[in-house]
């Protein structure tokens, strides 16, 4: 009897479908209209999509996020130290070389830079000049130019060795790059008409193209045993850090300015 009751009170199925369409029994009408039932997903339907429009928020945000600090992040400046042994790190351990240094150098005073070693041992100006369009296949902002030890120690023409440097520069200022010109001085031995005509093909260039100019790459370190390895030529760690030293000041002129500097650099 108990389970007859139980039949006769209880509608033949619970939910949406049946009391939308009033199958349920009389006696439950009055409470499906006083509680105006809903679908039983509605609530999941909010919940997602509220869940979702945090989502798209979230999205959002992050993406305005990552493009504001791409635009005040500075890339780093493109650099490419084109030269011979002297630049290349000749008998320093790696971290040691001139270009490594002279990138941790600038890091530190808040340049943001990244220095490419184009030294080769052994090279002369005219060397440098044959490799020049691969050295500026990675189109950097700037290079520094340090050639001529070698043309001075194999007695090279002085004319030759500006003509190769003339057209090295000439064609680093079409690409758009900036250069720093790092030079050489030539000993007495050679005789002082040699030495005279050696050591003016470094100014007059920088005159030409209104670079800065380093005057000497060694200067403070030539002759001196305790910056030098024990050929008298290369500079050791020591030495590298001396010139490092001498050096950034013109490079940061240069990163610092929206064109060459002209004259000697100061």
């Amino acid at each position: 009897m108990l389970s007859d009751l139980g039949v006769r009170l209880m509608p033949r199925s619970i939910g949406p479908r049946s009391l939308r369409s009033g199958s349920i029994e009389k006696g439950w009408k009055p409470l499906a209209r006083r509680h105006r039932f809903r679908p039983y997903n509605h609530a999941a339907r909010v919940f997602n999509a509220t869940k979702t429009r945090r989502a798209v928020l979230l999205g959002i945000s992050i993406l305005l996020g990552a493009s504001l600090a791409a635009a005040v992040t500075v890339a780093p400046a493109r650099i490419l130290a084109f030269g011979d042994s002297l630049t290349a790190g000749y008998g320093v351990p790696p971290g040691e070389a001139f270009p490594v240094r002279l990138q941790a150098r600038l890091t530190q005073d808040g340049y943001p830079v990244q220095i490419a070693n184009g030294g080769v041992s052994g090279d002369t100006s005219a060397g440098g000049l044959a490799r020049l369009d691969w050295a500026l296949a990675d189109k950097p902002d700037a290079v520094l130019v340090e050639f001529g030890a070698n043309d001075m120690l194999r007695g090279i023409d002085p004319k030759v060795t500006y003509d190769n440097l003339d057209r090295m520069i000439g064609r680093i200022v079409q690409s758009g790059a900036k250069v720093l010109l790092l030079g050489m001085k030539a000993p007495s031995n050679w005789g002082r008409e040699y030495q005279q005509a050696f050591d003016a093909i470094f100014p007059a260039l920088a005159e030409k193209y209104h670079v800065p100019l380093y005057p000497f790459f060694l200067d403070g370190v030539a002759t001196d045993a305790a910056l030098n390895q024990p050929d008298g030529l290369h500079p050791n760690p020591k030495g590298v850090a001396l010139i490092v030293e001498r050096v950034s000041p013109y490079l940061e002129r240069l990163l610092g300015s929206g064109a060459a500097s002209s004259g000697s650099g100061g």
